[in-house]
Parts: C-alpha cells; structure tokens; sequence
C-alpha cells in the first residue's frame, strides 16, 4: 500500500520509518527542498495548492498529514478522488482557533474564556471583559509560542496589536494552570479508539521541551480527558492519531488546543509503548487492527531544541532511545529528541541523574523541578 503524506518534516519521517516494518510505501509533499523526511521517501517538492495536481500523490491509496496547517481546501480537492485520513474537517476546525475553541464549548469540552478580536476597539473591549493577564493569540498558523503576546497591562496592548494586529485575532483568558498534559488517541475507521496514557508536559517560551509519562493523575480526570478525546473524534468522523493538549489545576480541566497529527508530546511512545503513536496512526489510515498501547514502563522525552547535544555522551546513559532528525540546526528549530525509559520510577530517577549532568545548563535545570507528575 502506499501512503502520500503531506509535509515533510520529522514526523513525516517517523511516520515512514514505522511504515517500511508495516510494507508500506511513501510519497512525501513539502514546499521544502530539504524537508527532512525527503531522505527516507519519494519527495515531491510542491506547493500546497498543487497537491492535487501531482501524480505521485494522486497514485498512493492513503493521504495523511504531518502537519496541521495543510489547507483544508487542498484536502478538500484530494478528498475527491483518494481517501484523506484524517479528513478535511479535522484540519479546517484545528486550524482556525476561534473555530477550535467555538467547536470545544459546542461539544461540552471546557475551555478558557475566549473573545475574538478584529480590531483595536475590540482588543479594548475583549480586554475590559477577560482581564489581565490574558493572551492575545492569532487565530491561524500559530505554534510553538509563535503568533501570541502575554497582556500584564494597558502598556502591553499597542506593542501586541503593532505585531499581531494585521491578522484575525483571539483573546484567551489566563489560566493558572498546576500542570499541562496531553492526551494522545486513535481511532480507526470503524469507530474503535485506543487511548495512550497522559504525558505529562513542559514548555518552555511556547515549546515543548520534556513529556513524562504515563502522568500521575487522578482516575477521575484522565476519565474526563478521555472523554473529551472520544467526543471530538465521533464529532469529526476521525480517523488516525489526534492529541488533546489540557490543563490541569483546582478547576479541573480546560483544553487549549488539539492536533490533527500524530504529536510532540507522544513521542515517548516510540520506545515507551507496546505501539507507537506513528505506527498506530499508519495502523488505522490503512484499516489495520489497532496496537496495545500499553506503557514498557516509566519515560521522559526530552526535546533538543537549535542544535543536537552530543551522542556519544548520552547514549552512554542506559535505556536512552535516540532520534536525530538529520535537519539543519538554528535557535528554536526541533531538530531531535531522546527517550530514557525504565521498568520503574525509582529507576528512572537513577537514569536522570547519570543524565543530568551530560546536557546543557538550561535543560538540565527543567529536570531539577518537581517531577510528582510521573506515575
């Protein structure tokens, strides 16, 4: 079977190199001459809005994406003719977050106060009814920190309207958050859904930069989340892998955002789960039974953000699984990650402190918080 993907990125290439064990083929569609996936696959260097005019593509049995921001209207045209998994309407409600949000109340899923925002007026008024602090958001082709400004005060609202303002805004309450956590699934064509355990998540300036999982949380919320997850998937008709991003305080729960992808924050699956969340999501494009998606354990996933640390020091650390995206490095660039993974908490403890003191200062000192989170 041969599957088209669009985007070319390193999920792309986790994608096919969970594939190629399944038999599967791959065609890649990126804009980008050196997307990074183009290694491991036919890559074919187009625009979005020719994806339905390739015949590479237009030959696979299967379309997925690697990336959330494709054009809806473009799997729209390809849906025509080949079966998209996820489909359209996945896409097109992840990637307006006015839609999102409006999609997550429809559906009982809480979410933060929200205020959509067109102009400098309606910036004032979104702010006199939310508060400060607040996020100023746009609603398109914003992620990982990008396209958002932090509101403390009336001195911020010109700064972030001078950058921000040329597009169509969202105005998101703050929220005091104890914890965040995602919830990753996948759900075949047939209706049934496999839920992987919550990850619990830290950022750092909008990026996700280490997941612990499975996250101690209490049975009551993760059945919450789970229920959440299973709402949108029988909403949108889903089909593959989708991550439900959330946070966790003395409210309960309140979702921010959901990908219509397999996801950063699942990547600990590769060695910490009997299936990864790459090979699940090819498992349900192509209509095959679904994998366990029991834990092997404890993991921590740690994202090397800008340029890789060195190898050779930290795969000296026992049950470290390594992930090298081969893609030119610059600051706030993924260009890796790295998996430690053990039989139990206590020794996972013992692998991050041999670990601790091979990496840089700054994602060493994300390890020296507390980490009750992990189960």
């Amino acid at each position: 079977m041969r599957i088209g993907i669009l985007g070319g990125g390193q999920l792309a290439r986790m994608m096919v190199s969970a594939g190629l064990e399944l038999g599967l083929d791959f065609v890649v569609l990126d804009p980008s001459t050196d997307a990074c996936a183009g290694r491991c696959a036919t890559l074919v260097n187009a625009d979005w809005a020719a994806a339905s005019d390739q015949p590479e593509l237009l030959s696979c049995d299967r379309i997925t994406c690697d990336f959330e921001n494709v054009p809806a209207s473009v799997l729209e045209r390809l849906s025509s003719s080949l079966s998209v998994r996820p489909g359209p309407r996945a896409f097109e409600a992840a990637q307006d977050r006015l839609v999102e949000k409006t999609l997550f109340r429809d559906l009982g899923i809480p979410v933060p106060d929200f205020v959509a925002v067109s102009s400098r007026p309606d910036l004032l008024g979104a702010v006199e009814q939310l508060g400060f602090p607040s996020v100023l958001k746009t609603r398109r082709l914003g992620y990982d920190g990008k396209g958002q400004a932090v509101l403390r005060s009336h001195e911020d609202l010109e700064l972030a309207w001078q950058t921000l303002g040329d597009h169509p805004l969202i105005l998101e309450a703050w929220v005091p958050f104890q914890h965040e956590f995602a919830l990753t699934a996948v759900r075949s064509a047939g209706g049934e859904t496999c839920f992987y355990p919550p990850s619990f998540t830290v950022h750092e300036q909008g990026i996700l930069r280490l997941a612990w999982a499975p996250a101690d949380m209490e049975p009551a919320l993760v059945s919450a989340a789970k229920a959440h997850v299973g709402r949108l998937m029988e909403h949108l008709d889903y089909v593959g892998c989708l991550t439900l991003e959330l946070f966790a305080g003395d409210f309960g729960l309140l979702a921010n955002e959901f990908a219509p992808r397999v996801h950063n924050s699942a990547h600990w699956t590769i060695e910490g789960s009997e299936t990864s969340q790459f090979e699940n999501h090819l498992r349900a494009v192509c209509d095959l039974p679904l994998g366990s998606t029991r834990p092997r354990g404890k993991s921590l996933m740690l994202n090397w953000i800008g340029a890789m640390p060195p190898a050779k020091l930290l795969l000296s650390v026992d049950g470290l699984g390594w992930h090298d995206y081969g893609k030119a490095e610059r600051p706030g660039r993924k260009v890796g990650h790295a998996t430690l993974v053990a039989d139990s908490r206590e020794t996972l403890l013992q692998r991050i402190e041999k670990l601790r003191p091979l990496l840089d200062a700054q994602t060493a000192s994300l390890l020296s918080g507390d980490i009750t989170p992990l189960g």
